[in-house]
């Protein structure tokens, strides 16, 4: 028997009546992660189904109704659910209508194996036929085009359960699946309902989760409680923002007056977790036809720390949407003229720049696909292919107004405007179908590499009921994210890397801004490299630095005048410099705006040096960062990038806020390098030197930092 083998058999023994144990799993997953598997595992008497990995698991019961009975939190040993409850709930013509669930106990703050077993079936017209195992399949199968950190698809095992209606759904299947993934804490649920009743149906709402969930805490103050800890996403998010918090839609953490055990008086613990849509869907099903909801991702976290919880998340994306490891580097031109655009693409070449994007306000008009138009960008992004440099685009969508017949109408008001961005194309009207048939013919026939969607869809509603492509107001919101979506996947499966201020990144966006003020890019350049080096530490917790853009105003941007500007860059080399240091050196690609990238030779040095040092050590600064002080203007900050596969497990880079050298002992973290006993540091190029690794496997670091400067070190 093969070494595999007796590992798959032990780990299912392990795992048997996994939500009954409260063993942690022995190891880190994310130094690790390769030790955890997903698996599915039926019990013995075939009434319990569980699926997972060793960091989470989710347990069903089969009989007598499909019900989640435990989510176990492996990496804690904690069971995550108080007791059982539907898997969901779906409205079918105006009737809403129970998927599975178990009833029968009274006490909802824990649940026993005795009373589990007393418990009897909720009402529903949908029941449990059986079930499928498979495996996780790519949802966009990206072009994998350009250079990125992970070019792997997400793995793991999942399981389909099907449900038949009855009166008066006859005909009336779901199929609802549950996924577990290799290597990372993470489950995921879609429902499809599929239509063989003979009959037209409407599907007009959904909700694919409710579950129960343990509170941390139960106080007074319950609107501002302590939430489970884990974290939920789906790829339904649309808010106008950069972040999920703002534009998560789906997650709903709502109270259970029935659980009234708990010790909050009036009941009102956010212990509920519910994810839905808002509105809608409203989705017509024909006969012969199916509707699939959207995904929902699960991910418990097993610290409260802010920066553990950050490489989970930032882990999640890049295993879950590895498109956002792309990270070309590019310049955003403020000219469309042929000749600036040829200089600049031979700019490229000779400085090792990788993409140009013809950015707003340079005159490219990407809605325009008559022949002419067409015709003159291609033969730029010829030029530029032959040059071996990338070509990107913009387009604005959002916060600009059409007219009447297509801007969203305002529920509120029966008239257009008081959208998330004031006035706003209903992208189900006729224009807004129109616009992006034209969108994607103009970057199909110019061949342009990089779309940059200004204004992505926000998740406006819509109250039109004379819009082709919706209904009415129910329909509106759903319609128009995934005429927004589908475009995106195509555009990454087709290889168009995606610049969108919108967090669409589990729908094939690779990057969305850092999350800077527009405004902030006109104070004066001396405060912007302090701001720069803030940002880039608060802005890269949540989110991987490759899907993330920063910005560098090379010319004027929203004011400020000569003193906010870095060109002529060769007076103000100093600025571009470090700008560009501290932004290579974090992972993040800022937008370098302007219509050069040198204009000296002294120039074209700094920037043929800084880049030529990124792509030395490209593979370690986009892994994870380890975020060690904060700029503040008083004293050293800095980062570390870890990386416990590649040979440099770690770089780390400090900064110099003041005007005299300084020298600082510095402790400085090396557990997510892998390292347990040894490391080799070396100051940039220097020679290494061993240190010993204390009990905390943090080292003590002797680092002289230059006056208004920076220096950085290689562990291996």
């Amino acid at each position: 028997m093969t070494n595999n083998r007796l590992l798959s058999i032990l780990v299912l023994v392990l795992l048997t009546a996994t939500h009954l144990s409260a063993e942690k799993v022995k190891f880190d997953w994310l130094i690790n992660p390769e030790k955890s598997k997903a698996f599915v595992q039926v019990s013995s008497d075939g009434k319990e189904l569980t699926i997972g990995n060793s960091m989470v698991t989710r347990t069903f019961r089969m009989t007598p109704a499909l019900a989640t009975i435990s989510m176990t939190n492996c990496m804690t040993g904690e069971e995550m659910l108080r007791t059982a409850c539907p898997e969901g709930t779906i409205k079918i013509d105006d009737v809403e209508y129970n998927i599975g669930g178990l009833q029968g106990i009274s006490e909802r703050g824990y649940m026993t194996a005795e009373w589990l077993e007393k418990m009897t079936a909720l009402d529903s017209p949908f029941h449990l036929k059986g079930y499928s195992e498979g495996t996780i399949e790519e949802k966009i199968h990206w072009a994998r085009k350009r250079w990125a950190l992970n070019k792997q698809a997400a793995t793991g095992k999942t399981v389909t359960f099907t449900l038949e209606g009855e009166a008066p759904l006859e005909g009336v299947t779901l199929k609802i699946t549950f996924a577990a993934f290799d290597h990372i804490p993470t489950l995921s649920k879609q429902l499809e309902v599929i239509n063989n009743s003979g009959r037209e149906i409407c599907v007009d709402a959904f909700r694919l989760e409710h579950l129960a969930m343990v509170e941390p805490e139960s106080v007074c103050g319950a609107p501002n409680a302590m939430l489970p800890n884990i974290y939920v996403e789906s790829d339904y998010n649309c808010g106008g923002d950069f972040f999920h918090v703002t534009t998560d839609r789906t997650t709903h953490w709502t109270v259970d007056p029935a659980y009234t055990s708990q010790r909050q008086y009036s009941c009102i613990t956010p212990c509920m977790l519910d994810v839905n849509t808002p509105i809608g869907p409203s989705q017509t099903v024909g006969n012969g036809e199916s509707f699939l909801s959207f995904t929902v991702y699960e991910m418990p976290f097993d610290s409260y720390e802010r920066e553990r919880q950050g490489l989970f998340t930032r882990r999640f994306y890049r295993t879950v949407a590895p498109w956002t490891t792309e990270n070309p580097i590019f310049v955003h031109l403020t000219s469309n003229d042929p000749q600036v655009v040829r200089t600049t693409v031979d700019q490229c070449v000779e400085t090792g720049y990788e993409m140009v994007i013809l950015s707003f306000g340079c005159g490219l008009n990407a809605e325009d696909v008559s022949p002419e138009n067409i015709a003159r960008y291609k033969e730029l992004v010829d030029y530029a292919h032959s040059k071996g440099i990338e070509m990107g685009c913009y387009s604005l969508l959002a916060s600009r107004r059409i007219d009447d017949e297509n801007d969203c109408i305002n529920p509120k008001t029966g008239t257009t405007g008081g959208m998330i961005f004031g006035n706003s194309p209903c992208i189900c009207s006729e224009w807004g179908i129109e616009y992006y048939r034209n969108i994607e013919k103009f970057i199909r026939e110019t061949g342009m590499d990089c779309f940059e969607h200004d204004g992505s869809y926000p998740g406006d509603l819509c109250a039109s009921t004379k819009h082709p492509g919706h209904k009415g107001l129910a329909d509106s919101q759903w319609n128009q994210f995934y005429t927004t979506a589908n475009f995106y996947h195509r555009m990454c499966e087709s290889g168009v890397y995606l610049n969108v201020p919108d967090l669409y990144f589990l729908n094939g966006s690779t990057k969305v801004g850092i999350g800077y003020k527009e405004v902030n890019w006109s104070l004066p350049r001396e405060q912007q490299i302090i701001h720069t080096r803030q940002l880039n530490n608060d802005c890269t917790y949540r989110r991987p630095q490759s899907g993330c853009w920063s910005f560098v105003p090379l010319t004027q941007y929203h004011g400020g005048g000569a003193a906010a500007t870095i060109e002529p860059l060769n007076e103000h080399l100093d600025v571009y410099k470090a700008l560009m240091f501290q932004n290579y050196s974090s992972g993040v690609q800022a937008c370098y705006r302007g219509p050069r990238l040198y204009d000296t030779d002294e120039t074209k040095q700094a920037v043929v040096d800084i880049i030529s040092w990124y792509k030395k050590y490209r593979d370690i600064l986009n892994s994870d960062i380890i975020h060690l002080r904060k700029a503040d203007a008083r004293d050293w900050d800095g980062m570390m990038h870890v990386n416990p596969n590649l040979k440099e497990k770690g770089l780390a880079v400090f900064y110099n806020p003041l005007s005299e050298p300084i020298t600082r002992t510095i402790q400085l973290p090396l557990y997510y390098t892998g390292l347990t006993k040894k490391a080799k540091v070396r100051e940039q190029e220097g020679k290494a030197r061993t240190y010993t690794l204390n009990r905390d496997y943090s080292i003590d670091l002797k680092v002289e930092i230059p006056a208004n400067g920076y220096t950085w070190f290689v562990i291996e």
